[in-house]
């Protein structure tokens, strides 16, 4: 009975790879099917910086990222909800900053018939306690700023 169960395990692990050979091009067109187009606009080891674009009615399913401290999403054009997890939906008003832990369930969507843009700044795990500092003065500054 061993010998089988080895043979099936084997079998079982090779169907999986297709799966896990998923290139950045599949990814990308899966998003772009779902209305959302992320841009890594910088990368560095104690903070990344990426804009979403969504196309109007386009809906970024509720995911979390597991592999940051925290992170900050802001709203740049178009009229975009943020859910962050059990909480209900809210409208984003263009220019204000929301905090989100590291590991918290969020969602957006665009709710307008335009393009609507996030940015997000991620703080992963590890980082130095003065980046993070940095970067909660920069959230503090951005909260005060008027609106447009």
């Amino acid at each position: 009975m061993w010998k089988y169960a080895s043979g099936i395990a084997v079998i079982g692990a090779l169907m999986c790879l297709p799966a896990l050979a998923q290139t950045d091009k599949d990814k990308e067109a899966a998003r772009a099917a779902q209305g959302y187009a992320p841009v890594r606009l910088w990368e560095r080891p104690d903070v990344r910086a990426t804009r979403v674009e969504l196309k109007p009615m386009a809906n970024r399913a509720v995911h979390q990222h597991d592999d940051v401290k925290f992170h900050l999403f802001i709203p740049l054009t178009g009229k975009v909800q943020l859910t962050i997890g059990s909480d209900k939906p809210v409208n984003a008003p263009v220019g204000q900053a929301f905090y989100i832990k590291g590991g918290t369930p969020h969602g957006f969507r665009n709710l307008g018939s335009t393009p609507a843009s996030v940015m997000e700044i991620f703080v992963p795990k590890g980082t130095s306690a003065a980046s993070v500092d940095a970067l909660s003065g920069l959230m503090a500054a951005l909260e005060t700023s008027p609106k447009p």
